[in-house]
Protein backbone atom coordinates (compact mmCIF):
# COMPACT_ATOMS: atom_id res chain seq x y z
CA UNK A 1 0.00 0.00 0.00
CA UNK A 2 1.42 3.75 -0.83
CA UNK A 3 2.54 5.79 2.14
CA UNK A 4 0.24 8.90 2.38
CA UNK A 5 1.36 12.10 3.08
CA UNK A 6 -0.94 15.22 3.46
CA UNK A 7 0.27 18.76 3.39
CA UNK A 8 -1.97 21.84 3.85
CA UNK A 9 -1.44 25.78 4.38
CA UNK A 10 -4.36 27.06 6.23
CA UNK A 11 -5.14 30.58 7.28
CA UNK A 12 -8.65 30.17 8.80
CA UNK A 13 -8.64 26.56 9.86
CA UNK A 14 -10.63 25.26 7.13
CA UNK A 15 -8.68 23.98 4.50
CA UNK A 16 -6.97 22.08 7.94
CA UNK A 17 -10.24 20.62 8.82
CA UNK A 18 -10.92 19.48 5.21
CA UNK A 19 -7.43 18.07 5.28
CA UNK A 20 -8.26 15.61 8.62
CA UNK A 21 -11.42 14.60 7.01
CA UNK A 22 -9.83 13.23 3.86
CA UNK A 23 -7.57 11.46 5.70
CA UNK A 24 -9.87 10.14 7.69
CA UNK A 25 -11.56 8.61 4.27
CA UNK A 26 -7.97 7.54 3.64
CA UNK A 27 -7.39 6.04 6.91
CA UNK A 28 -4.15 8.11 6.46
CA UNK A 29 -2.42 8.88 10.38
CA UNK A 30 -2.79 11.92 12.03
CA UNK A 31 1.39 12.25 12.42
CA UNK A 32 1.63 11.94 8.96
CA UNK A 33 -1.06 15.41 7.99
CA UNK A 34 1.21 18.56 8.22
CA UNK A 35 0.79 21.74 7.91
CA UNK A 36 3.46 23.25 5.95
CA UNK A 37 4.29 26.66 7.79
CA UNK A 38 6.04 23.91 10.91
CA UNK A 39 7.66 21.24 8.30
CA UNK A 40 10.43 21.84 6.19
CA UNK A 41 10.07 20.54 1.76
CA UNK A 42 12.38 17.50 2.68
CA UNK A 43 9.17 16.13 4.81
CA UNK A 44 7.43 14.83 1.81
CA UNK A 45 10.29 12.25 1.53
CA UNK A 46 9.07 9.47 2.90
CA UNK A 47 5.98 9.46 0.95
CA UNK A 48 4.52 7.58 -2.18
CA UNK A 49 1.18 9.70 -2.51
CA UNK A 50 1.62 13.64 -2.11
CA UNK A 51 -1.56 15.77 -1.14
CA UNK A 52 -1.68 19.02 -1.26
CA UNK A 53 -3.86 21.39 -0.23
CA UNK A 54 -4.87 24.90 0.48
CA UNK A 55 -7.52 27.94 0.08
CA UNK A 56 -7.32 30.45 -2.68
CA UNK A 57 -6.90 34.14 -1.49
CA UNK A 58 -6.95 37.82 -3.04
CA UNK A 59 -6.89 37.96 -6.48
CA UNK A 60 -7.08 34.28 -6.61
CA UNK A 61 -3.63 32.79 -5.25
CA UNK A 62 -2.29 30.52 -2.79
CA UNK A 63 -2.46 30.10 1.12
CA UNK A 64 0.98 32.30 1.86
CA UNK A 65 2.93 29.59 3.67
CA UNK A 66 2.06 27.01 0.49
CA UNK A 67 4.20 29.24 -1.91
CA UNK A 68 7.19 28.85 -0.13
CA UNK A 69 6.55 25.35 0.78
CA UNK A 70 6.14 24.18 -2.79
CA UNK A 71 9.05 26.45 -4.04
CA UNK A 72 10.95 23.90 -1.81
CA UNK A 73 9.34 20.67 -2.93
CA UNK A 74 9.97 21.40 -6.80
CA UNK A 75 13.30 21.41 -6.06
CA UNK A 76 13.26 17.60 -4.82
CA UNK A 77 13.46 14.82 -6.57
CA UNK A 78 9.35 13.82 -7.30
CA UNK A 79 10.11 11.33 -10.26
CA UNK A 80 8.67 8.45 -8.24
CA UNK A 81 5.63 10.27 -6.33
CA UNK A 82 2.15 10.63 -6.95
CA UNK A 83 0.46 14.10 -6.79
CA UNK A 84 -3.21 14.89 -5.58
CA UNK A 85 -4.11 18.79 -4.96
CA UNK A 86 -7.05 19.73 -3.37
CA UNK A 87 -8.24 23.43 -3.12
CA UNK A 88 -10.84 25.33 -0.71
CA UNK A 89 -12.78 28.10 -2.61
CA UNK A 90 -15.98 29.97 -2.54
CA UNK A 91 -17.76 29.76 -5.84
CA UNK A 92 -19.39 33.58 -5.23
CA UNK A 93 -15.51 34.66 -6.49
CA UNK A 94 -16.67 33.47 -10.21
CA UNK A 95 -13.38 34.66 -12.33
CA UNK A 96 -11.02 32.89 -9.21
CA UNK A 97 -12.68 29.79 -7.67
CA UNK A 98 -10.07 27.51 -6.14
CA UNK A 99 -7.27 28.93 -8.22
CA UNK A 100 -4.88 27.86 -5.77
CA UNK A 101 -5.13 24.37 -7.04
CA UNK A 102 -3.88 25.01 -10.66
CA UNK A 103 -1.18 27.33 -8.83
CA UNK A 104 -0.08 24.40 -7.01
CA UNK A 105 -0.22 22.22 -10.03
CA UNK A 106 1.94 24.84 -12.03
CA UNK A 107 4.35 25.22 -8.75
CA UNK A 108 4.66 21.22 -9.64
CA UNK A 109 3.94 20.25 -12.98
CA UNK A 110 7.42 19.82 -13.90
CA UNK A 111 8.42 17.78 -10.98
CA UNK A 112 8.44 14.22 -12.98
CA UNK A 113 5.65 13.24 -10.47
CA UNK A 114 2.16 11.73 -11.43
CA UNK A 115 -0.54 13.51 -11.05
CA UNK A 116 -3.75 12.13 -9.72
CA UNK A 117 -7.39 12.49 -8.43
CA UNK A 118 -8.54 14.40 -11.46
CA UNK A 119 -12.47 15.37 -10.00
CA UNK A 120 -15.75 16.93 -11.24
CA UNK A 121 -17.30 20.84 -10.38
CA UNK A 122 -20.04 19.76 -10.85
CA UNK A 123 -22.80 21.97 -8.21
CA UNK A 124 -20.81 24.57 -8.33
CA UNK A 125 -22.00 28.17 -10.46
CA UNK A 126 -18.12 29.68 -11.70
CA UNK A 127 -17.27 31.82 -15.05
CA UNK A 128 -13.19 30.69 -14.68
CA UNK A 129 -10.84 28.92 -12.59
CA UNK A 130 -7.35 28.32 -12.87
CA UNK A 131 -8.32 24.70 -11.24
CA UNK A 132 -10.19 23.51 -14.33
CA UNK A 133 -8.70 21.96 -17.28
CA UNK A 134 -9.36 21.81 -20.94
CA UNK A 135 -11.83 18.93 -20.47
CA UNK A 136 -14.08 20.48 -17.96
CA UNK A 137 -13.13 18.77 -15.25
CA UNK A 138 -11.10 20.29 -12.36
CA UNK A 139 -7.17 19.55 -11.79
CA UNK A 140 -8.30 17.68 -8.51
CA UNK A 141 -10.56 18.19 -5.25
CA UNK A 142 -12.56 21.28 -4.94
CA UNK A 143 -13.94 22.21 -1.69
CA UNK A 144 -16.63 25.38 -0.93
CA UNK A 145 -17.66 25.03 2.64
CA UNK A 146 -19.22 28.82 2.26
CA UNK A 147 -21.66 27.96 0.10
CA UNK A 148 -21.93 24.20 -0.48
CA UNK A 149 -20.85 22.70 2.42
CA UNK A 150 -23.57 20.14 2.54
CA UNK A 151 -21.40 18.83 -1.10
CA UNK A 152 -18.27 18.22 1.08
CA UNK A 153 -18.63 14.93 2.94
CA UNK A 154 -19.81 13.06 -0.26
CA UNK A 155 -17.03 15.06 -2.37
CA UNK A 156 -14.37 13.64 -0.06
CA UNK A 157 -15.35 10.30 0.00
CA UNK A 158 -15.49 10.08 -4.04
CA UNK A 159 -12.30 11.41 -4.03
CA UNK A 160 -10.63 9.20 -2.22
CA UNK A 161 -12.22 6.13 -3.67
CA UNK A 162 -10.44 7.73 -6.57
CA UNK A 163 -7.29 7.55 -5.12
CA UNK A 164 -6.97 4.18 -3.65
Amino acid sequence: MKKIGIFFGTTTGVTEEIAHKIAASLGVADTDVMNVAAVAPSSVAPFDLLLFGCSTWGDGDMQDDMHDFLDGVAALDLKNKQIALFGCGDDTMADTFCNAVGEMYSALKDSQATFVGEFDADGYSFRHSKAQMENGRMRRLVIDEVNHPELTAARIARWCDTLR
